[in-house]
């Protein structure tokens, strides 16, 4: 049973964000702070990821670990109650991410992953993105 009715609880669902959320802004500023230009949200391209670098041929989605199901992670909860209908949407969001990501790589796209526990709990989360990006920018200059 929810403890809250449902007006209630369709109030507090409707104020989850899927776009600009803390995490993907965390990700946004520190890669311009150091000169990384990237487009946001783009449309054409499948999932729509949450960054992208056209240069570079990259795209980063940052995921929040409850809603994208991080194998292992202590926020990839689930809740008690409607335990079918959660699962059931669950299991697509997983299925949709790795279509999306097999489509993007299909197409010559770096696909890039930041969860949301990994820039909560490890400080050098950012440090690695951007490692992996020089890592990527070296190889399509070589």
């Amino acid at each position: 049973m929810d403890i809250v009715d449902s007006v209630t609880r369709s109030r507090m669902m409707s104020g989850i964000r899927g776009k600009n959320t803390a995490p993907e802004m965390l990700v946004r500023r520190f890669l311009h702070a150091r000169g990384y230009r990237y487009r946001i949200h783009r449309k054409d391209l499948p999932g729509k990821p949450d960054l992208v670098l056209p240069r570079l041929k990259v795209c980063i989605f940052v995921h929040g670990c409850f809603w994208h199901r991080h194998p292992g992670c202590a926020y990839a909860t689930s809740p008690k109650t409607r335990h079918e209908f959660w699962q059931e949407k669950f299991q697509k969001n997983v299925i949709r991410d790795l279509a999306n990501i097999e489509a993007l790589e299909s197409a010559g796209w770096h696909v890039l992953i930041v969860w949301e526990c990994c820039l909560k709990n490890d400080p050098d989360t950012l440090e690695g993105l951007a490692e992996k990006l020089r890592v990527i920018a070296s190889n399509q200059s070589a």
